[in-house]
């Protein structure tokens, strides 16, 4: 999605209001005529202020479920609805599509975006219930312990043997 600054729809407003048509400068421009026509109804609508980016604000549930009736029971256009209360095209499109497919209760869900948080704490661990069990789990954790004492010394005497073969003296680490 292209972010249009305020002075280009400043001036782009100002030549729909000099008399040049939609169709041209869209052309000209490269835009949608929608997109101007927009944008010449806000300027008259609220001036200057019309043109500004809006702030993010998270709206609220009654705000969404008004405008969505406004356009589902009412008939009303939706370039109406986006001038009257000042919303964006998308947000609109969207609460209308989800109202279409779930009902109004949907816009009042919270909706979670992005990607699901992964779990990234260790399973935790059971505690053994039986003595057997207990006598199994230190079985497994006096392996592991030995094994690893194991690689450690294999890897002192590999440095051994690797020094000595070097002509180099062997290091008491």
């Amino acid at each position: 999605m292209i972010k249009y600054i305020f002075a280009r729809k400043l001036y782009l407003v100002s030549e729909v209001n000099a008399g040049k048509s939609i169709k041209a400068l869209s052309r000209e421009y490269n835009l949608h005529e929608n997109k101007l026509l927009e944008w010449s109804r806000l300027y008259e609508r609220y001036g200057n202020d019309g043109l500004k980016k809006q702030p993010k604000l998270k709206p609220m549930p009654d705000f969404k479920e008004k405008g969505v009736r406004l356009i589902l029971e009412k008939g009303v256009l939706l370039s109406h609805v986006l001038i009257d209360y000042r919303i964006s095209r998308t947000a609109l499109e969207s609460w209308v599509r989800l109202t279409r497919n779930k009902g109004y209760t949907a816009l009042r869900q919270s909706q979670r975006r992005g990607r699901p948080p992964k779990d990234m704490g260790r399973p935790k661990k059971k505690e053994p219930q039986t003595e057997l069990e207990k006598l199994q789990a230190e079985n497994i954790r006096l392996r592991a312990e030995n094994a690893l004492l194991k690689k450690a010394k294999a890897l002192v005497e590999e440095k051994k043997t690797r020094a000595h073969l070097n002509g180099q003296k062997a290091s008491t680490d």
